[in-house]
C-alpha cells in the first residue's frame, strides 16, 4: 500500500474515517472526498459534495491532473435526504429517487470517472461500500422496543451497488483493474439499548461491528495482496449472515 493514492468519498464518517485513517497508517495516500474535513492527520481533504454530478466529475479531473496514477477508489459516502427511514407505506416517489439518484447513482458516477483512469494506466483497485441488507433481507424483531424504522430503499440501492460491482469487475479485469465490494453488518453507532442488545443475541460473535473490524478488510482488497480477488463481495458481520 505504500505510496499508492487512494480516493475514499465519504472519508469523514463512521466507517470512512476509520478507513482513511488504517490507510494512512500502511503508508498509503488517502485523499478524502467529502463536504467535510475527516480530522485525520496527514490527509488530504477534497471538498466534494457527492450528490452533484458536476462536482465529481470535476473533482476527479483535477485529481487526474495532480497524481500520476490514481491507485484505489473506497466509495464510503452515505448522502440520505432528510425524511430517510420513513416506513414504507409512506414514502414519497421523489424521496426514494433522489435517495437512489444520490446513493446509487452518486457512486455510479464516481466508479465511472475512477474507472475510465484505471483502464488507462492499466491497473487500480476500487471496494464499493455495500451492507448485509444488500444481501439478505431485514430482521424486523430486532427493532422492536425503539423508534427505530429501517429505510426501504436502503437494500435496494446496496443491494444494486453489489450487482453493478460485478458488472464492472467482468468489464474492467481486462485492464488489470479489480472492483470488489465489503459488506458491513450492524455497526455500532449509539443506537438504542434494545436494539443493541437484540443484535447482539442474535449475531454469533454476540456484539456489533466497530469501523475498525471494516478498514483491514478494505485495505486487503485494495492492496496487492489481493490481486487475483475481483467481483468478490467480502462480508465483514460477525456471522450475521451466516445464520
Amino acid at each position: 500500500m505504500k505510496e499508492k493514492i487512494i480516493l475514499v468519498s465519504g472519508g469523514s464518517g463512521l466507517i470512512g474515517r476509520a478507513i482513511v485513517s488504517h490507510l494512512k497508517g500502511r503508508g498509503a495516500v488517502p485523499v478524502n472526498l467529502d463536504i467535510r474535513p475527516c480530522g485525520v492527520d496527514g490527509v488530504t481533504d477534497v471538498e466534494c459534495d457527492l450528490t452533484r454530478v458536476d462536482e465529481v466529475t470535476a473533482t476527479v479531473d483535477s485529481l487526474k491532473a495532480e497524481y500520476d496514477s490514481i491507485d484505489g477508489l473506497v466509495t464510503s459516502a452515505y448522502p440520505r435526504t432528510d425524511d430517510w427511514g420513513t416506513a414504507f407505506e409512506e414514502i414519497r416517489p421523489e424521496s426514494m429517487k433522489k435517495n437512489m439518484e444520490w446513493q446509487l447513482g452518486g457512486n455510479f458516477i464516481l466508479n465511472q470517472q475512477v474507472l475510465l483512469q484505471m483502464r488507462r494506466q492499466g491497473s487500480g483497485s476500487v471496494v464499493n461500500i455495500a451492507s448485509t441488507y444488500g444481501v439478505v433481507g431485514n430482521d424486523f424483531t430486532i427493532y422492536e422496543g425503539t423508534d427505530m424504522n429501517p429505510p426501504a430503499v436502503y437494500p435496494a440501492i446496496k443491494g444494486g451497488m453489489i450487482n453493478l460491482t460485478r458488472y464492472l469487475a467482468s468489464l474492467y479485469g481486462q485492464y488489470n483493474v479489480r472492483v470488489n465490494c465489503v459488506s458491513p453488518g450492524g455497526i455500532f453507532d449509539h443506537q438504542p439499548a434494545p436494539f443493541v442488545r437484540a443484535y447482539e443475541k442474535k449475531v454469533p460473535m454476540k456484539r456489533m461491528g466497530k469501523p475498525e473490524d471494516i478498514a483491514p478488510a478494505v485495505s486487503f482488497l485494495l492492496s496487492d495482496e489481493a490481486r487475483y480477488i475481483t467481483g468478490h463481495n467480502l462480508v465483514v458481520d460477525g456471522g450475521w449472515t451466516a445464520i
